[in-house]
């Protein structure tokens, strides 16, 4: 049996790792000579590809833009299956504050983690909608996604980055038709891959076979999930059984049709990387618009169903 050590994305695991779950859930890493362990991040260690570059973890899933920046830094990173095909991010606020489309974002107050990519992000929403972005007011709140109750206890009009098929699922004491959650997918924003799954280049090319048999496994229990979403939700009630069951349950739903592009699982596309890379070039973020030529490989995914 050889160990895995995979490191999870967020605080905690939250349902876009079901795939994971269920195939270890399943017997089906087990089946594959397997024995994979689910982690998630102490962020003040750094993040989960931090994780991968000091040899703490095996594999770790991501966001794309990261992966581009280090790549772009030549740190050797590698993403070796995709997990979304779309953006999770959202605009979030409240229907009192007459917020409709990007450029009525001018003149308000939007909360967020203030990083180089997400004031790209916003700014590119609202001059794509022909607002000002200069004209944005910006409340920094880090790492902490305001919830509809601290919007309308006026912290901001508004918040960016927290997820449609997770945050905006939460309950709020703000009644749901006084919500408003816009995915940034709608608004105009670049298509990538809000996530995908990696490794050190050194790990992956001393274990290719290791590589394949996870991957095989783990495309098993993501198709199985994105068939039926309420399989995880047994996994998810042991590991984060804080969160309600109605809560897990919505984003296991809405998540699901992230994961597959024509029926597959893993397959990283140039369209949602290329363009996306030239777009973080555009905006400062990466020196080298060319680095998502070799940011990735599809060589270790299994051969597509027939």
């Amino acid at each position: 049996m050889h160990s895995l050590k995979v490191m999870l994305e967020y605080f905690h695991p939250w349902p876009n790792s079901a795939g994971f779950y269920v195939a270890r859930e399943r017997g089906w890493y087990a089946e594959a000579g397997l024995d994979v362990e689910l982690r998630v991040p102490d962020p003040e260690r750094g993040d989960s590809l931090q994780y991968l570059l000091d040899g703490q973890v095996d594999l770790a899933i991501f966001p794309g833009n990261r992966l581009l920046v280090r790549r772009d830094q030549r740190q050797p990173l590698l993403g070796v299956a995709a997990i979304n095909h779309t953006g999770l991010e959202a605009i979030q606020t409240l229907a009192d504050f007459g917020i409709e489309r990007p450029r009525d974002l001018v003149g308000k107050r939007l909360a967020m983690n203030p990083t180089p990519r997400g004031l790209a992000m916003v700014r590119h929403l609202v001059r794509q909608d022909g607002g000002d972005p200069d004209a944005l007011s910006i409340v920094d709140a880090g790492s902490r996604e305001l919830r509809p109750e601290d919007l309308a206890a006026g912290l901001a009009h508004a918040s960016f980055g927290g997820y449609w098929a997770w945050e905006a699922l939460m309950d709020s004491p703000i009644a749901t038709h006084r919500r408003r959650v816009w995915p940034v997918s709608q608004w105009g924003a670049p298509a990538y891959h809000s996530y995908q799954l990696g490794g050190h280049e050194g790990w992956v090319e001393r274990h290719p076979h290791l590589l394949r048999a996870f991957l095989e496994a783990t495309a098993r229990g993501f198709l199985a999930a994105a068939e039926q979403p309420s399989i995880a939700r047994a996994a998810y009630e042991r590991v984060i059984p804080y969160f309600s069951r109605n809560l897990i349950d919505q984003s296991l739903t809405r998540i699901a049709p992230t994961w597959l592009h024509e029926g597959r699982w893993g397959e990283q596309r140039q369209p949602l990387i290329e363009p996306y890379a030239r777009w973080l070039h555009q905006h400062g973020i990466l020196a080298d618009a060319a680095v998502w030529a070799d940011a990735y490989t599809n060589e270790f995914l299994p051969e597509p169903r027939p």
